[in-house]
């Protein structure tokens, strides 16, 4: 009887530990909606300095990496962010966690630049960007992580929700910093359905989940011409 409850609880502690979930707050996801052009000064996004990260979870474990943004601007109103919008070099997908061939197979399998693998994830031959376009930000109290709601349309592989995320975001002498913590979206909503269990069934363990987090790191601040 020991040795059954033994097992038993071993096989908890395996399943808790290799069935692995993506971590933050999951983001709101609408229709997208009409952006209607901010008034203000508009300052250039610092690309070198400013990064999205990424987390993707599966029953045996995790990969993380980042991706590059290739333009972006904000326009500043009354020392506020009241608008925006930013490129992402999809191209640029990174993986942080591993080395050598395995980084390089996944980098190649999350671009669709593995043959007969090409619109498993991001097909980037066909979507070499995606864009981020701010809607509207809300101003948000009593939460430590966060100082702001930023809403706009993301568009991934041609498709286009609205998504609401929580950030916190710095304006001090036309110098803008945004830092956001991790939050998910369902990747499926925009056609990345690869291996997710909600789209195929009979996937066993062999599954990915829905779920990927990201996080924002922005920095702004050179006036546009």
């Amino acid at each position: 009887m020991k040795n059954l409850l033994g097992l038993f609880l071993f096989a908890g502690l395996f399943l808790s530990q290799s069935c692995k979930q993506t971590e933050g707050e999951k983001a709101e996801v609408t229709e997208a909606v009409e952006v209607k052009a901010a008034t203000g000064n508009i300052i250039a996004v610092d690309t070198d300095a400013s990064t999205v990260n990424w987390v993707g979870t599966k029953p045996t474990g995790t990969h993380e990496g980042t991706i590059k943004l290739a333009q972006g601007s904000l326009t500043i109103d009354n020392n506020k962010v009241a608008g925006g919008s930013f490129v992402l070099d999809m191209n640029s997908i990174t993986n942080t966690d591993m080395d050598g061939d395995m980084k390089a197979g996944l980098e190649a399998h999350l671009k669709g630049t593995s043959e007969g693998k090409e619109d498993h994830f991001f097909n980037v031959a066909e979507h070499p960007t995606g864009t981020f376009e701010i809607s509207k930000v809300v101003t948000l109290s009593g939460d430590e992580t966060a100082n702001s709601s930023v809403y706009g349309n993301l568009t991934l592989k041609g498709i286009t929700k609205a998504i609401g995320f929580k950030a916190m975001i710095n304006v001090n002498d036309g110098q803008v910093t945004v830092t956001t913590p991790q939050f998910t979206i369902d990747r499926t909503q925009w056609g990345i359905n690869y291996n997710s269990k909600s789209v195929f069934e009979d996937l066993g363990d062999k599954f990915i989940n829905d779920e990927i987090g990201l996080s924002i790191n922005l920095t702004a601040g050179r006036a546009v011409m």
